[in-house]
């Protein structure tokens, strides 16, 4: 999968656009900018801005009507009770907070063990990015994190030499994907003798394995990350909310 520099071009105008909905830039029920004004702001064809637009309604993001233009609108209602527990961007700030140091970085066929941990087919083939996630290089680090990603993404291993931050952004900008759900399971587990001392636990002691699905908008699965918690350095918090139907 590749991506040529006229659709690297409408990618980063839905990203920017997409990144603006989000942040309220643009709040539900509004009207973003005409095609002519968007192929101003951003120097770009009206082909470049139809398609970043073809994009955003692919991702529920946006409604185009005629003689309305193109309207933000809620996503649906199956997903807000979701979103008000743990958005994906809530999942982000979290990633961006803590620094991400690679260890392996390759080409895997998946044995029995790392298929169990992640739900994955034993037998097929991932792009495997292991390391520690830390806050500094000073504290033992918070986690041990795997990330399996797609073959068809596996390009984007070849950007992570510096980088620290999480993966799937990257993945949605090269490939012009959007992540629009992640399936989360957290298992009560025995701490692995062979990561006790690197996370500076005991082994046998309790943790926590925290198993993550991102799914694509097109039903694909982009990566799976799994972290390993010691347990007294994980609290899970959550605010539900009632959601109340208008008449």
């Amino acid at each position: 999968m590749t991506a040529t520099t006229g659709d690297h071009r409408y990618l980063q105008v839905a990203r920017t656009l997409r990144k603006e909905i989000v942040d309220g830039v643009f709040p539900v029920g509004s009207q973003l900018p005409t095609e002519h004004e968007l192929c101003e702001r951003f120097a770009v064809s009206r082909y470049t801005i139809r398609e970043a637009l073809r994009r955003l309604r692919e991702d529920n993001l946006v409604a185009s009507r005629p003689r309305a233009g193109t309207l933000v609108v809620p996503r649906p209602g199956t997903s807000s009770y979701v979103q008000d527990v743990m958005s994906i961007d809530d999942l982000l700030a979290f990633a961006q907070g803590a620094r991400f140091v690679i260890e392996t970085n390759a080409m895997l066929t998946l044995d029995a063990e790392p298929a169990a941990r992640s739900g994955l087919t034993a037998g097929t083939e991932w792009l495997v990015v292991t390391g520690y996630r830390r806050v500094d290089d000073h504290s033992a680090p918070i986690c041990r994190t795997e990330y399996f990603i797609n073959r068809g993404f596996a390009a984007v291993g070849r950007l992570l030499q510096h980088h620290t931050g999480p993966i799937f952004p990257l993945i949605e900008d090269l490939f012009g994907v959007s992540v629009v759900e992640v399936h989360q399971h957290i298992s009560a587990i025995v701490m692995p003798a062979e990561l006790a001392g690197a996370l500076a636990a005991e082994a046998g002691s309790a943790a926590l394995q925290m198993q993550r699905i991102y799914t694509t908008s097109d039903g694909e699965i982009a990566q799976v990350t799994v972290n390993t918690h010691p347990s007294s350095r994980f609290r899970h918090s959550m605010t539900m909310r009632r959601v109340r139907d208008t008449p």
